[in-house]
């Protein structure tokens, strides 16, 4: 994993607080990305399966892992929340929102608990050509991170073709903004889980966004997802 002393926070800040997402070069190594790949069918480290066509999310395959996490998502887990968590907590004083989260992530977590949000929400997924996955987000109940980060773990026009990360953003009294986002392997994209404060001529206001991923053309695309809230 990159040395996190080495980010340009103050530059991953602006990037999500113009756009509400920012990207890390080479966030993870070949050997992470291949490792993660590797250990996609040891269906002992999961708690559970989804296929995306059953409920209509899209066409692809998601795992859920269980706990414990590996070594490395419970460590890009930890102490990547710290730092978006100064963020979060901006955010919200941004929009007027009542909400502060604590800085450590163990605490958080004990906050989802208190609320009945008990399963681990870290992911992998993949998709073969045809696959694709509709604009959603990730809540999984009442209490959520504004932040998520996706991890793309094997090359694009090597490995698989097509399959960008779209990002849509509701603009009021217009349509739609997409951004369509290219990675590359080992490369990390933070993004909003729900909302970004946007700045307009009274103050901010919730620029709404949903995410996804277009239709992979050929060969199979493999990501791993770090949410920081557990779920229902």
């Amino acid at each position: 994993m990159t040395n996190l002393e080495l980010l340009d926070w103050k530059l991953l800040y602006q990037d999500l607080n113009e756009h509400g997402f920012a990207k890390i070069k080479n966030a993870l190594s070949k050997e992470d990305c291949g490792s993660l790949i590797e250990g996609y069918h040891a269906t002992a480290r999961y708690r559970n399966t989804i296929v995306m066509e059953r409920y209509r999310f899209g066409k692809g395959e998601y795992k859920y892992f269980s706990y414990p996490l590996p070594a490395l998502i419970q460590q890009l887990r930890n102490e990547l929340y710290t730092p978006l968590a100064t963020l979060a907590n901006a955010w919200m004083q941004h929009l007027q929102i009542d909400n502060q989260y604590p800085l450590d992530h163990d605490t958080f977590i004990k906050s989802c608990h208190a609320v009945n949000q008990l399963r681990p929400t870290p992911l992998i997924l993949t998709y073969e050509a045809g696959g694709y996955n509709t604009l959603h987000q990730d809540l999984y109940g009442v209490l959520y991170f504004p932040f998520q980060i996706l991890f793309v773990l094997n090359q694009e026009g090597k490995d698989y073709e097509g399959g960008e990360f779209v990002m849509t953003e509701q603009i009021p009294r217009a349509q739609s903004r997409a951004h369509v986002l290219k990675l590359d392997a080992g490369d990390a994209l933070i993004f909003t889980t729900n909302f970004r404060p946007a700045k307009g001529s009274k103050g901010y206001y919730r620029a709404n966004m949903k995410h996804g991923v277009s239709t992979v053309t050929s060969g199979r695309r493999y990501a791993l997802g770090i949410i920081f809230h557990d779920a229902q």
